[in-house]
């Protein structure tokens, strides 16, 4: 006898369900493949349980799934610049290579130097700085940094 399988989900973000469509129907005797992908989001061990709705008389099967991992590595990008005489603080700018036009990701900050962890790996940004004097008054772009984050 065939059982349908309307669905399979998975209770937490760190295990993916994929590889299979549902409704499914498996024949008697037969078998249906899917992937389990396991991300974790932190060091350690992670429990999740797999649910799988059918037709079947002892419907929901759930399988009870664990990993043990490493999370994804955080990414940042660490800027340090030379002061500029007279200046009482720096704005810094980014932009991807492609894009006209730069956003200002931190202002009026007296150090000279700013971490970006708002950066995905394998994306290029372009980084500028401009000094603040007394009068508020802005200077022009700093050299450009370009900086590629490495990919996982």
């Amino acid at each position: 006898m065939a059982v349908k399988v309307s669905s399979g989900t998975s209770n937490s973000s760190e295990f993916v369900l994929s590889g299979i469509r549902f409704p499914v129907t498996i024949q008697a005797g037969q078998s249906a493949s899917f992937t389990v992908t396991f991300a974790p989001n932190s060091s350690g061990t992670a429990n999740a349980q797999l649910t799988f709705v059918s037709d079947a008389s002892n419907s929901p099967t759930i399988e009870s799934l664990t990993g043990t991992g490493t999370a994804a590595p955080q990414h940042w990008v660490d800027l340090t610049w030379s002061g500029s005489q007279g200046a009482v603080a720096y704005n810094v700018y980014r932009k991807f290579p492609a894009d006209a036009n730069y956003s200002q990701i931190d202002s009026g900050e007296v150090a000279t130097a700013y971490t970006d962890d708002n950066v995905a790996a394998g994306k290029t940004y372009d980084y500028v700085v401009t000094a603040l004097d007394a009068n508020n008054m802005e200077s022009g772009y700093s050299n450009r940094a370009e900086v590629t984050v490495p990919s996982p």
